[in-house]
């Protein structure tokens, strides 16, 4: 038997299924696994540059523990970022960009999270005596070399202890990065709730000459001991 042609309305069919398929499995990605970003300041160069597109994995903090050395990106714990200022956009493109973003077809806006490295992990006790000298994690001395050229690892004093469930982060573009040493007298005392964080950045997909594996630097905090 010959098999009948397939009618319009079947491809019509078969490809709006194929359609939301693939939209409810990024949906899942985006949710569980992996979200995309884009960096909006030079707050972590030259490890990220503004207007990278970064992939974050979701499963850290969650089945992975978060260490000190990963980049975080995080929701502002609150006043770290000043209102954002958006480009007028009509209803329509709006709304498709709203939904282009929900379901993960477009990376995040991060007008209202923040890239940073962590330095300092629950209980740990983080110091800089000032301008040229290094920052010390339960006291000791670290080497940082994914710091910017130029970029010395405080110009501001500082020592405190992290609170339970927080991190303590900083850029890598020292000079240039309102961090947790600008935020001491906000809620948290500059610390990061680790509720707050969506996810570790894994890699730069965007430009593709910028594409790089962003590996923990696990070396500088190898001599770090516990905290307490």
């Amino acid at each position: 038997m010959r098999r009948r042609p397939a009618t319009a309305w079947s491809w019509v069919r078969e490809t709006a299924i194929i359609l939301v398929s693939a939209l409810v499995l990024s949906l899942v990605v985006k949710t569980f696994l992996v979200q995309a970003f884009f960096i909006p300041s030079q707050s972590m160069e030259m490890t990220l540059v503004k207007n990278d597109r970064i992939l974050v994995s979701k499963l850290t903090p969650g089945p992975f523990d978060l260490e000190r050395g990963d980049v975080v990106v995080f929701k502002d714990p609150g006043g770290w970022l000043p209102p954002a200022i958006e480009a007028p956009r009509g209803p329509v493109a709006e709304a498709v960009n709203e939904g282009l973003t929900f379901i993960g077809l477009l990376p995040q806006d991060a007008g209202e999270h923040l890239v940073k490295r962590v330095i300092g992990l629950p209980g740990d006790h983080v110091a800089c005596v000032g301008p040229g000298e290094p920052i010390t994690v339960n006291g000791v001395p670290i080497d940082e070399p994914y710091l910017a050229p130029g970029s010395q690892p405080s110009e501001k004093e500082f020592d405190i202890v992290v609170p339970p469930n927080s991190l303590w982060v900083m850029g890598d573009n020292r000079q240039q990065s309102a961090d947790s040493r600008f935020n001491m007298g906000k809620a948290g005392g500059g610390s990061v709730p680790v509720d707050n964080v969506v996810g570790v950045a894994f890699v730069t997909v965007w430009p593709v000459d910028r594409f790089t594996l962003l590996r923990n630097p696990s070396a500088t905090f190898a001599d770090v001991p516990d905290a307490g």
